[in-house]
């Protein structure tokens, strides 16, 4: 009898136990999500990959930091989540590289000026759109006035970008050179290697203004396929708060100020001006 009033003693002890243990985990589960409601990789910091070469939206000053408009919007926004631009960090790297680091977790968002497609959303997720502009050929080539005179060219395009896309199935008699960035490929066509890059409006004219002899030859509309924030697939919670900040930028003035500041004398598209 002794014997039996032991076993169920410990028994009862057991299950008092595993009750304890399974409501102090959800206690330390309902922590962490009160202590990191953003599902961030560092719950006080936010890691943002980008790249070093894609003024004015992004690029790396000589002292190593960060800025452009895409950079500065993005500050803004997640200020308003809490976040202070010390607890921002940037790490520049290959455009190719950027989604795929956000979908295994290496960064909590990648920012710059990343189109909005379907077939980037079935690995990653994104913000409302920020930004809209054209795609531009820049070329020295002077026999280069339209998409017909592409044919038989060395067009460079920077790996994984919305260019690469738009010209694999639209300029298919150009022969397509990748590149990591834009500045190898207008490296590339300043000695000869390649006759065009394909690259943003934006980008463009402003090697256009630091080579004389490039120009933009053409100019493509790319409003089906906005700039969006990039965060990884599922993370709603970060994704929502992006937005909520986003259109908090817009309406009140934000995004247009630092639009005339880094695009000065470029058209607002309308939907993202204060109504």
């Amino acid at each position: 009898m002794r014997k039996t009033g032991i076993l169920r003693w410990l028994r009862s002890y057991a299950r008092a136990g595993a009750v304890a243990l399974t409501v102090a985990c959800i206690g330390f589960g309902a922590a962490r999500a009160v202590d990191n409601p953003y599902n961030l990789v560092d719950a006080k910091t936010i890691s943002v990959g980008t790249m070093g070469d894609a003024k004015p939206y992004v690029f790396a000053t000589a002292d190593g930091q960060f800025t452009g408009f895409d950079v500065e919007l993005f500050l803004n926004v997640v200020s308003r989540l809490g976040f202070s631009r010390d607890q921002v960090t940037f790490t520049g790297q290959d455009f190719s590289a950027l989604m795929p680091s956000v979908a295994n977790g290496r960064f909590d968002v990648a920012v710059a000026a990343i189109g909005t497609t379907a077939k980037r959303k079935e690995t990653v997720d994104f913000s409302d759109g920020y930004l809209a502009g054209y795609l531009s050929v820049l070329t020295g080539d002077k026999t280069i006035t339209s998409a017909d005179g592409l044919k038989g060219k060395r067009l460079g395009v920077v790996q994984g970008s919305l260019q690469e896309i738009y010209a694999t199935k639209t300029f298919t008699s150009t022969d397509l050179v990748k590149f990591p960035d834009n500045n190898s490929a207008v490296a590339a066509l300043n000695n000869g290697t390649i006759d065009a890059h394909f690259l943003d409006y934006e980008a463009a004219k402003q090697y256009g203004d630091r080579y004389a002899d490039l120009k933009i030859a053409i100019n493509i509309p790319s409003f089906d396929a906005p700039a969006g924030f990039v965060i990884k697939k599922g993370n709603d919670a970060f994704r929502e708060a992006l937005n909520k900040g986003l259109h908090e930028a817009m309406q009140d003035g934000t995004w247009k100020t630092l639009y005339q500041r880094w695009f000065p004398g470029s058209p607002m598209p309308d939907q993202y001006l204060p109504h």
